[in-house]
Formats: C-alpha cells, structure tokens, sequence
C-alpha cells in the first residue's frame, strides 16, 4: 500500500478460493523459457512530480556499460509501456503511476504497490471517496465494463449479483467495492496491446486513502487479482517484474512489467512464495561501519519473515534489531541531535550534515545487508534516513521500531537508486544499485526528460526554459535553486468556443490558481484568441507578496502544467498546454533586499526576546501530513482475496 506501511494490525480470516490459498505455491503452468520467447516486457518510466536537484547523471562505469550493451542486445524486440511516476517519498510517501481502464479509456494516477494484491479506483457510485486527482471510474461511460458475477468464489454484495473486495491497512485506512472487469492499458507509448483485467471499484474508503492524492492502488503482489498474475496467466509477460526509484534528491525511475536482461553484478536473495504471501527476502545480518549487530538471524526470520513492500515508506525492525541499529549508527556520528519534525513521533535527527546528498556518507555510517547465501547489498545514508522539513541540512533515521510484531518490513526507503527484480518465477529478488534517474539511457529508450539548467547558466539557462511543448506535452521539470521568477506565462488551449467561455471568465481565474495552489490574484488572463470551436487563453502567474516567484514555487506551477494535472469542469471542455515561458525577476538585488534589511533591523530586538518561545511554539503545534510512520507494520491483509 503507498501509504505510510501495508496492513495490518489483526489476523483476520483468509478465504482460499478454488485454485488459490493465500499461501501460494510456486506457478507450475509457467515457465521462464517458454514465456521469455513469446511474451513482450511493459517498461514503464517513473518520474518525481517534483525534482529538486540539477544532478541527473552519474559517470558511466564499465558495468554500466556492459549492462547497457546486453540490453541493447537482447531487448530490442521488447514491448515498452512509456510511464511517468509522479509524486515522492518525502511528499507523498508514495510513488504512482498512469493507468486507464474502459473504453473510452479513463484515466487514473495510482500508488505502484508490490504489498497490495488488487487494482482499485474509486467508482462513481461512492458514497464516501475523497477527493482525489482524477475524476472516479464510471462503469455506465465504459463499453466494456463487465461486472465480475457473483459465485461461490467470492464475497458477494447484499443483492448477490457482484463480486466484492475489501482492504484493511496498518495506519488503519480502508477500502471496499465491487469486483468489475474492464480493458486495462499503459499509455499511447505502450506496445503491449491492452488487455482485460479485473480491478475493484470502490464504494467506501476511509482514513488515508479517503484524504491521499492518488486515486487508488495498483497490486503487484501475489494473488489471483494481482494485475501481474492476470497478465502472467494470459500469457503475455513473464513472470518477472523490476522496480526502480529515484534517490532522496534526484528524480526518475522505471518500471518493468515482464522479464529483462539482468546486470552481471545483481545480487540475489531466495524469496520463498510458500512462507509468506508476501515478498520476503532471506536477510540473515546488518552490518554497520563493517562491523556486524551481532545479532541472531532468527531476529529477521520472525512471523512473516523479511517483506519487501514498495508501497510502505519506511523500514521497520523488531524491536531488538531496532536498537541494535539505532545504537550503532549514533554511537559514532559528531552531529547534533535535534526533535523530530513531528512531536508525534519520537524521530531521531541530527543536523549540521549540509544538503548534499552525495556528501552524507561523511558525516553518517553505510550500512550492508547480508543475504542468506552472503552476498551484500550495501546502502548508503539516502536508503536509511529522510531529510527534517523544517531544518535545513538535517537528517532523521527512516528505521523504526515495528511495535512488538517480530516482521521485518523494508519499504520504499531502502531502494532508492537501486534496481529491484521480483523474479518470481525462479523465487529470488535481485538487487542492483543504480541511479534510478538514468535508467532509460541504459535501457537504450529515448525518453530523457527536458534537461535542466546547469548552475553555470545563469541567466541565459532560463532563456532554454521555454519551450513549445510536444504532442504529448509531458516533460519533467526542474529549476535550479537560485533563480529568482517574475512572471510565468503560458499558452492553454481549451475545447469551448470563447461565446460559451466569456459568461465564465471569473470561474476560469479561480480555477486556474486553485489548481496551480498560487492566489488569485496572481493570475491575469492577458490574451484570447479563436481557433476554429477552441479558445486559446494566454495566463500570466505573477509574484504575491515578494517581487519575484521562488524557484521551489515555481517548478511546482510547471509541472502541474506540463504533467496535465489540471482539472477543469465538463463546460470548459479539454484542454491541452501549449506552450510556457518564465521570465526572471529584473530586479538588483538591494531592490530585492532593502526592504528585508530595513524591517529586519527594526523588529530584531523583539525577535531576539521571544524567538525561543515562538519557535518552540511553532514546531510542537505543527504536523507534517504525508511522510510520517505507524507504530507497526504489516503487509495487506487478505480479507477477501477471488
């Protein structure tokens, strides 16, 4: 689940079907070497919303090299499904990804989720679904829509005419509907031919789910209605899947739906579908600073074992390990511990550690896991810890204590830059450190995002900023810290005549700055223009409050704009973007700051005699909502698998 863990807190009662237990054994009917000649792998390409650093490429080392040269080779007649992944871990705490169900095809964003074994959406008929960031599902807009029947395979509603599903999770959210099945594709760019899925239409959900931005969950874990064993059973991937996130500070990642050329150097861990419905991994010792935690491998063998969740954010141990660790990293750093950014958790930070991410590893110990059979997968500060959102260069540990439950669950935190292969079929996982940002350079896919400015620019970097965009008008943006916006303007097309738009010139304003979270008053609508029944609408976003728009606001307005996150009402039509422009600020930097100087020195000694308490205030009533943890975790729990 892409929440803060995956499930949870009570055993609940499993009701095996027909053909499937919720202890699977191995696929029999599948093998690798048939399904690897005849089957085609979906490469989905996974994109930060929100990237906020400059750095996109690491040297190319030999193995790189290598890598790339054998998948040149060996992939050329592969399917790509071209998939951006919006959102983070840090804002979010979850990664998602496009999919469309139905004819014609609706689209919607969902959490990519190994711990999840079902693909939901929230359903027009809901009665309590929040808000979320597309429009619900709406079986009667589809032709070809079928409900999945009511059997005695499954859990039926009151009338006995529909399949039902249900959900629980360990921050205690929830989700429940109808079972319906419906063509399922990946894109435009996806070669991989659409395909009928079955999915759950949801009817209620509560707690995180009810307020996250996603609209739902797409399970890729083991399971009947996991949208891996559906494409595995008709035979068009194999059964094999690989996960790539990005880093703390660099964007981009991908996703693999099928089998794929594998670098000589992955290591591997056993993954046993008979202990656990879950992915687990044999983690046998955790190094730190290369010494060991000395700690029995029974500890990491507990319950369900080791589970590897895409869709948990953080890590969590038992509780022996958790000190283990704990004491191990702390007992040697040189920096200052700090409160956690939530006074709700007792988080253990430090700063003083600078925000260069590659830096970290000098002022914070690597750590390596050892598998069962020896081999190491190192990590590195990034894949432990999560920046502090109010301080500056500060750090805190992204392990925790996973309550009394003796499961180890490593979410999404340990991955990052590291490529993940859910071998299924041979029952292992591989595990390759990577920068997760450039990966399609290696898979040989010409799909880079618009390259960002070099700090080395100045001001002339902005003047490459503004491009006409292409017919599909996604293009992953960033800006360098230091630039200063005046205006950003863009061009927008929409689907109306401009007699039928002119009555809602006021209610267009307010939706454009509602969308693009700035206030209406930044907003003007500088020029119309008639193309044929469409309006063309040139806005213009202006500073509010300070002469200029901050680089952080404004990569935020860009790739709301150009991700085509925007969402208008049915009587303004589509809309399509068609270009954008940024101008910096003109202004020298004493009109920038002299104002600044003058009030500063006027109220600096009331600032001095209460700066403590107001602080203090400040951080104890205030609450970060989407990067937090739960006090223990555990995969999804089954309640009613088909």
């Amino acid at each position: 689940m892409g929440l803060s863990a995956s499930l949870l807190l009570v055993s609940l009662l499993i009701l095996p079907l027909a053909g499937d237990a919720a202890f699977r054994t191995p696929r029999s009917s599948v093998t690798w070497s048939s399904m690897a000649g005849n089957s085609e792998a979906m490469v989905l390409p996974l994109f930060f919303s929100h990237p906020n650093s400059t750095r996109r490429s690491t040297p190319s080392s030999p193995v790189i090299r290598s890598y790339r040269r054998d998948l040149q080779g060996k992939s050329s007649s592969a399917a790509n499904a071209h998939m951006r992944l919006y959102d983070d871990l840090l804002t979010n705490g979850y990664y998602t990804t496009r999919l469309l169900i139905g004819t014609p095809p609706q689209e919607f964003a969902l959490i990519v989720d190994s711990g999840s074994t079902v693909t939901y959406v929230p359903c027009s008929s809901c009665e309590q679904c929040g808000n979320h960031q597309d429009p619900r599902f709406q079986p009667d807009m589809s032709s070809t829509y079928e409900p999945v029947r009511c059997s005695i395979d499954c859990t039926c509603n009151p009338d006995n005419t529909q399949c039902t599903y249900e959900r629980q999770y360990a921050e205690m959210s929830s989700s429940s509907g109808v079972l319906g099945e419906d063509i399922v594709s990946f894109g435009k760019e996806s070669a991989l031919a659409p395909q009928k899925a079955v999915f759950g239409c949801e009817t209620s959900e509560t707690g995180d789910l009810f307020n996250q931005h996603a609209d739902g969950i797409m399970g890729l874990g083991r399971g009947r209605l996991s949208i891996m064993d559906q494409l595995v059973d008709k035979g068009v991937i194999s059964d094999s899947f690989s996960l790539c996130y990005g880093g703390m500070d660099i964007g981009g990642g991908a996703m693999v739906l099928g089998g794929m050329p594998l670098p000589i150097d992955m290591v591997f861990s056993r993954s046993d579908p008979v202990r656990s419905p879950y992915y687990n991994i044999e983690l046998r010792e955790i190094q730190v600073s290369r010494k060991s935690l000395h700690l029995s491998p029974s500890v990491f063998d507990g319950k369900h074992g080791t589970i590897l969740d895409s869709g948990t954010t953080f890590a969590y141990l038992p509780k022996e390990a958790f000190v283990a660790f704990k004491d191990a990293i702390t007992r040697n750093l040189r920096l200052k511990q700090i409160p956690g950014p939530d006074p709700n958790y007792k988080d253990i930070c430090f700063s003083g550690a600078g925000s260069d991410i590659p830096q970290l590893s000098k002022f914070f110990p690597d750590v390596v896991m050892i598998f069962g059979d020896g081999q190491k997968l190192p990590l590195s500060p990034e894949n432990y810890l999560f920046r502090h959102s109010r301080v500056h260069g500060a750090y805190c540990l992204g392990v925790f204590q996973n309550g009394n439950d003796p499961t180890t669950l490593l979410g999404g935190i340990i991955v990052r830059n590291t490529l993940v292969t859910y071998d299924r079929h041979n029952q292992r996982i591989g595990f390759w450190k990577t920068n997760c940002s450039e990966l399609w350079k290696r898979l040989n896919i010409d799909v880079a995002p618009y390259p960002a400015p070099s700090a080395s620019n100045n001001g002339n970097a902005l003047e490459n900023l503004s491009p006409a965009l292409s017919p599909s008008g996604l293009q992953n943006f960033n800006l360098p810290g230091q630039y200063k916006i005046g205006v950003i303007t863009f061009d927008i097309s929409l689907s109306v005549e401009y007699s039928d738009l002119e009555p809602h010139i006021k209610d267009f304003t307010e939706l454009i700055a509602r969308e693009l979270q700035v206030d209406i008053s930044q907003v003007h609508l500088t020029h119309f223009a008639r193309t044929g029944n469409s309006t063309l609408i040139r806005c213009a976003i202006s500073p509010s409050g300070s002469d200029f728009i901050s680089s952080t606001a404004a990569t935020r307005i860009i790739s709301r704009l150009t991700e085509h996150r925007i969402q208008f009402p049915a009587n303004f039509g589509n809309y399509s973007l068609v270009k954008w422009d940024i101008e910096p600020s003109k202004r020298s930097w004493w009109q920038e700051h002299l104002q600044g100087i003058v009030v500063g020195v006027a109220v600096a000694v009331v600032v001095v005699i209460f700066l403590s308490t107001l602080l203090t205030l400040y951080f104890w009533r205030s609450k970060p909502g989407a990067y937090r943890h739960v006090n223990a975790a555990f995969p999804e729990q089954e309640l009613q698998p088909m």
